[in-house]
C-alpha cells in the first residue's frame, strides 16, 4: 500500500471519527432537551379575497424552533386544516422551511371553494345556530426521527337569527283600496312567532305563526300568504302558502305559514357578507290574499309584519371590539319594524283609534286592563348574536 492510500484511508477514518463524535452529541443533545423538533405556537386566519366561486383565507402560523441556530427543514412539512362543523372550508401546507430560532410567522393563502358554505349553513341552524370553528395544524419532520406535531385551535360561535320574530306587538293590516263596504284597518296581528323547521340539505323552512283578529263583524278568509327573504338583496327565498284560514267577525285565528330559504342560493349571500365586513341585512316582506264577504279577492301588503334584523358575524375572532359609537349607531338590534320604528298606536275592535296605552291587544270585549304592564315588544334586547 502506497502512502497516498494510507492518506485516503486515514482522512476517511478521521471523517468517521467526526461523525460518530456529531451523531453522539446529537444524541446527548437530545437527551439533554437542547435540540427538539418546530411546533406551531398559534394560527391567525383571515377572509382575503372573495368572488362569485372562491374565498380566499388568509393564514399565519406561529411556528417555534427551539434550537440554538436556525434550520433549514426540506423533509418538513406543516399542513393545517379548518373546519366549521366538521365541514372541511379550508386546507393548507408547505413543504421544505427555513426557520430562524426563536418565533418565525409563516404566511400561507388558501383558496375555499364557496360551494362549502351551504353544506356549513345547514350544520349550523340544525345545531342550534351554533358553529364550532376549529383549526387544526401538523408539523411532520424527520428531524431527529419520523416525529408529527399537532396543533389545534378552537371556539364556538353563535347567532339569533329569528328568535325576535316572536313579538307580542299588536299592528295593523290595511288594504291600500279597501272595498266600500269595508274599512281600514281590515285585520290585526297580535302576536307573531317563529322556528326553525326541518332543515334538509336543499331547504332551510322557518316555520311561522300569525295570531289574527278580525275587527269586522262579517268573516274574512285568508287564502294565501305570499313570502320574500333577502340577505344583503340576495333573493334567497320566496313563495306563497295557499292554505285557507276563515276568520269570523271579532275572533282571533293562529295563521300557519312556511317560509323557505334556498341553499343553493347562500353562496351568491356569502360574497356579499364577506364584502360587507361580515354583515348581513336580513329581511322578510309579507303580503295575503283576502277573501271578503262579498267573494271579492283582494292582495294586501303585511307592510307592518316586514321583518328586519341586521346579523353580525366573526368567524375567525378577529373583529375590532374598540370600534367607535359611530361605527355601530346602525347596527339593529333584531327587533321586527318596518323603517325602524318601535311605538304602535292603540288599536281597538272597532276600528277606531284611542289613546296610546301600554296594551296593544285588541279582543272581542276591548279588555284592555288586564295586562297594562306587559311588554308588546317581545324582543329580549339580543344584537343578532356574533359569528
Amino acid at each position: 500500500m502506497d502512502g497516498r492510500a494510507l492518506v485516503g484511508l486515514g482522512r476517511l477514518q478521521l471523517v468517521a471519527a467526526i461523525v460518530g463524535i456529531v451523531i453522539v452529541s446529537l444524541l446527548a443533545a437530545v437527551g439533554l432537551g437542547a435540540i427538539g423538533a418546530p411546533s406551531v405556537e398559534s394560527v391567525d386566519n383571515r377572509f382575503g379575497d372573495v368572488d362569485e366561486n372562491a374565498t380566499i383565507v388568509e393564514t399565519d402560523l406561529l411556528v417555534h424552533n427551539p434550537n440554538p441556530i436556525g434550520v433549514q427543514l426540506g423533509d418538513t412539512t406543516i399542513n393545517y386544516t379548518v373546519y366549521m362543523n366538521d365541514v372541511e372550508m379550508a386546507t393548507g401546507g408547505r413543504e421544505g422551511l427555513s426557520i430562524d430560532r426563536g418565533n418565525s410567522t409563516l404566511a400561507f393563502e388558501t383558496e375555499m371553494d364557496n360551494r362549502a358554505i351551504p353544506p356549513w349553513w345547514v350544520s349550523h341552524v340544525d345545531g342550534g345556530e351554533r358553529t364550532a370553528v376549529t383549526i387544526d395544524a401538523t408539523v411532520e419532520t424527520s428531524l431527529l426521527g419520523e416525529r408529527a406535531f399537532d396543533f389545534t385551535q378552537e371556539r364556538e360561535v353563535e347567532t339569533d337569527i329569528i328568535g325576535a320574530f316572536n313579538s307580542e306587538e299588536t299592528r295593523e293590516v290595511n288594504a291600500d283600496d279597501p272595498p266600500p263596504t269595508t274599512s281600514n284597518p281590515i285585520l290585526y296581528v297580535n302576536e307573531t312567532r317563529a322556528e326553525w323547521g326541518a332543515v334538509t340539505d336543499a331547504e332551510t323552512p322557518i316555520e311561522m305563526e300569525f295570531d289574527v283578529y278580525n275587527p269586522q263583524t262579517e268573516p274574512y278568509a285568508i287564502t294565501e300568504i305570499g313570502y320574500e327573504i333577502t340577505m344583503n338583496g340576495v333573493d334567497v327565498g320566496e313563495g306563497a302558502t295557499d292554505r285557507e284560514y276563515v276568520i269570523p267577525g271579532g275572533t282571533t285565528e293562529t295563521v300557519e305559514t312556511e317560509a323557505v330559504i334556498r341553499n343553493d342560493r347562500l353562496d351568491d349571500w356569502w360574497v356579499t357578507h364577506l364584502q360587507n365586513d361580515e354583515v348581513t341585512e336580513l329581511r322578510i316582506e309579507f303580503d295575503a290574499v283576502v277573501e271578503l264577504p262579498t267573494g271579492t279577492e283582494i292582495r294586501v301588503p303585511l307592510e307592518e309584519l316586514t321583518y328586519e334584523r341586521t346579523i353580525e358575524t366573526d368567524i375567525f375572532d378577529n373583529r375590532d371590539d374598540d370600534r367607535s359609537p359611530e361605527e355601530t349607531d346602525g347596527e339593529s338590534d333584531g327587533t321586527p319594524t318596518p323603517d325602524g320604528e318601535t311605538e304602535t298606536e292603540t288599536p281597538t275592535p272597532d276600528g277606531d283609534d284611542e289613546e296610546e296605552t301600554e296594551t296593544p291587544t285588541p279582543t272581542p270585549d276591548d279588555d284592555d286592563d288586564d295586562d297594562d304592564e306587559e311588554d308588546d315588544e317581545g324582543d329580549d334586547g339580543d344584537d343578532g348574536g356574533l359569528l
